[in-house]
């Protein structure tokens, strides 16, 4: 079986600026696989390439074993895509919008009624067919823009941002509707975002940073890179605690929002030899489990600052 997206020294520009640079991810069929970044990471213009709406310029994608470069039609029929931005007609009602969707796929005029109400019982808005898409809260408006993307019965859904613009109760019933699509039909759910509390829940993370891979793998397999904890000190006098710290520890603490943090190994004698010694340069400390947000400090030396996606239309910049 092929892999459902295989990514192969991806590279791209824009005018004189680069975006991605030699970017290579495998994902299998059935994975739950985030590609995460900060603003200006990449990730979206990746998600483009992937969807076939900028054309390839360096580097190969196949989808399901056909090339996006070469046969773009056939990739397409692979894909479900929902973009990060609002993609229903406001002014058509629910149904005429997924049927409308149908079309363009070529399905005839009595599969897309049977799958639409197929679909609208499955993700819980039958009582609303008949509505104005303008009439949906946005938790509804993301069902329909998924169980549309559903209808030609893609093997992979490619998901921009999804729950940007949702609340978290929202955001949490979009994903059991995800999970469910994916473990009944076998469908590979492939997004990104910006919240990494949203990508410790996919199977595997790509964390991208200006347009570079610099992690792949597990959640847990990141975190565990780092070592057991991770030792974060708010200093009354910094020169000393960075040089308390670096005494204790054999490294250099990194300086962050404020604090200093060392990744700490797993044999905790140099902790508890650091915490029985009286410390009047900190002025507090705490000690804590790595997260996605420590493994690309790590990796950068910067922290993950996020900008929050805009929901009323598609950037055209690298994101």
């Amino acid at each position: 079986m092929p892999s459902a997206i295989d990514i192969r020294d991806v590279s791209h520009s824009f005018a004189s600026r680069r975006a991605l640079y030699n970017v290579s991810v495998e994902i299998q069929p059935g994975e739950r696989f985030a590609f995460v970044g900060p603003n200006g990471s990449g990730k979206t213009t990746l998600f483009r390439l992937i969807s076939t709406l900028f054309p390839l310029s360096a580097g190969e994608i196949d989808i399901c074993g056909d090339s996006v470069a070469a046969t773009p039609s056939l990739v397409r029929q692979h894909l479900g895509v929902v973009f990060q931005s609002p993609c229903l007609d406001r002014f058509l009602t629910v149904r005429e919008n997924i049927e409308l969707e149908g079309s363009l796929f070529g399905l005839s005029g009595a599969t897309c009624r049977s799958q639409t109400a197929l679909l609208a019982d499955r993700f819980g808005f039958t009582d609303r067919l008949s509505d104005l898409a303008a009439k949906l809260s946005g938790g509804m408006r993301r069902r329909v823009e998924i169980a549309k993307t559903l209808l030609h019965s893609p093997e992979v859904i490619l998901l921009d941002e999804p729950t940007g613009p949702l609340d978290p109760s929202a955001r949490r019933a979009l994903w059991e509707l995800l999970d469910c699509v994916r473990r009944q039909d076998g469908v590979t759910v492939v997004f990104t975002t910006h919240l990494l509390e949203e990508a410790e829940q996919a199977d595997r993370v790509a964390i991208l940073d200006e347009g570079r891979l610099i992690a792949c793998d597990s959640p847990a397999a990141l975190r565990s890179s780092l070592g057991s904890d991770i030792l974060s000190v708010r200093p009354l006098d910094a020169a000393a605690a960075t040089q308390s710290l670096h005494e204790a520890f054999g490294i250099l603490p990194q300086s962050v929002d404020g604090s200093l943090r060392v990744t700490l190994s797993a044999d905790r004698n140099a902790l508890a030899r650091y915490m029985q010694k009286p410390h009047p340069e900190v002025a507090s400390l705490s000690v804590a489990s790595p997260t996605l947000e420590d493994v690309f400090l790590d990796r950068t030396g910067r922290c993950f600052t996020p900008v929050e996606p805009s929901v009323k239309g598609a950037s055209h910049g690298h994101r």
